[in-house]
C-alpha cells in the first residue's frame, strides 16, 4: 500500500516542530513562581539613541589598518588642538634658540615633556594615551648622548688651546703684499 506524499510530509513537519517544543523536565529550570509575578513582554523593542550607536561602533575593532587610521585621526585632532598653544610654542622657541648642543638637548627636554603632557591630558582614550607615551619616549630618547662622558664636575673642563699659525701661510700673504 502506497502512502500518499501528503501525509510524510505533514508526519515529518510534526516531529521537527514536536523536538524544539518539548518543555524542560528538570525542577530546577522551572519557575515556581506565579504566572501572574513574571513581567510582561513589550511588543515594541527599544531603540538605541544615535549617540549611544556611535559609542558602540567606536569600541568595537573594525580591524587593524581602521583601527590604526582611528587613531591617527584622533592623534591629528589631538594635536592641531594643542600646537597653537603659547606655552609650547614659546618652549619651542627656547630650544631652537639654545646656543649648546647641552642646552638645547635639556631644552628639548623640558619641550617634550610640555607638549606630550598637555597631549596627554586631553587624550580621551587609554591607545591614544598609550600612543602619546610611546611617542614622548622615542623623541627624548634622542636627546640622550650615550657615548659622550657625562660632565663631572670634580674633572677639570679642558681650556681651548689657540690654533698656531701656519707660517707657511703668513709668507704667503707678504708676498702677496699682504700683512
Amino acid at each position: 500500500m502506497k502512502t500518499p506524499w501528503l501525509t510524510i510530509a505533514i508526519s515529518a513537519l510534526s516531529a521537527f516542530v514536536s523536538s524544539y517544543g518539548q518543555v524542560a523536565t528538570d525542577p530546577g529550570l522551572q519557575s515556581t513562581a506565579s504566572p501572574s509575578a513574571i513581567p510582561s513582554v513589550t511588543a515594541e523593542p527599544s531603540i538605541p539613541e544615535r549617540a549611544q550607536i556611535d559609542q558602540i561602533f567606536k569600541q568595537t575593532s573594525l580591524g587593524k589598518d581602521a583601527d590604526d587610521q582611528r587613531l591617527h585621526i584622533e592623534w591629528r585632532q589631538l594635536e592641531n588642538r594643542i600646537v597653537n598653544d603659547p606655552d609650547i610654542m614659546a618652549a619651542k622657541r627656547s630650544a631652537e634658540a639654545a646656543h649648546t648642543d647641552l642646552e638645547k638637548r635639556e631644552r628639548l627636554r623640558t619641550y617634550y615633556a610640555l607638549y606630550y603632557g598637555r597631549m596627554r591630558s586631553f587624550a580621551r582614550s587609554d591607545d591614544l594615551k598609550k600612543a602619546v607615551d610611546e611617542q614622548e619616549r622615542a623623541h627624548i630618547s634622542q636627546t640622550s648622548q650615550p657615548r659622550v662622558r657625562a660632565q663631572d664636575s670634580a674633572l677639570p673642563s679642558p681650556s681651548p688651546t689657540p690654533k698656531k699659525k701656519d707660517q707657511k701661510n703668513q709668507r704667503f700673504k707678504k708676498f702677496q703684499g699682504g700683512q
